[in-house]
């Protein structure tokens, strides 16, 4: 089990964990789960914005490509927010990024005829460029992406 679950005493008002089946509908709920906890604790609405977007597109590649084309695992959630830094990790136990190392996350090539652009590609560029740092790494067969956003 990724996460054995934390009691109520363990877990204090300024952390969150969401555990779930590896889908879109068990992500969706994890995320927006996690936002409205961020909310409860003051985060203004253009900040749940950015963490929502960074943390779905980080949530749904674990869906994506981590279970792909194997039955879908779980995927863990937890994040805490401590005087204006929220950390958030995120594991599953699916493959592990290409080459372990993360994406670089460079912005699309835009400078094409419309119906050239791209369909995808832009996940990481927007993880990169809504957090502080992204860090990712992958211990005993579980992956663990790390975001931290400062909120300050």
């Amino acid at each position: 089990m990724l996460c054995p679950p934390l009691s109520d005493s363990q877990r204090m008002a300024n952390e969150f964990e969401y555990c779930t089946v590896a889908s879109e509908l068990g992500v969706r709920e994890a995320v927006s789960r996690a936002i409205e906890h961020l909310k409860t604790l003051g985060l203004q609405e253009e900040q749940a914005g950015n963490v929502e977007i960074a943390l779905s597109e980080a949530a749904n590649n674990v869906v994506e490509h981590a279970y792909a084309g194997m039955l879908p695992g779980e995927v863990c959630i937890t994040g805490r927010l401590l005087q204006g830094i929220l950390s958030i990790e995120i594991r599953d136990e699916g493959a592990p990024l290409p080459s372990g190392k993360l994406p670089e996350g460079k912005p699309a090539d835009l400078s094409c005829a419309f119906e050239d652009l791209p369909e995808g590609g832009f996940g990481w560029f927007l993880i990169r460029s809504l957090t502080e740092t992204v860090d990712y790494d992958r211990i005993e067969g579980v992956n663990t992406l790390s975001l931290r956003f400062n909120l300050a």
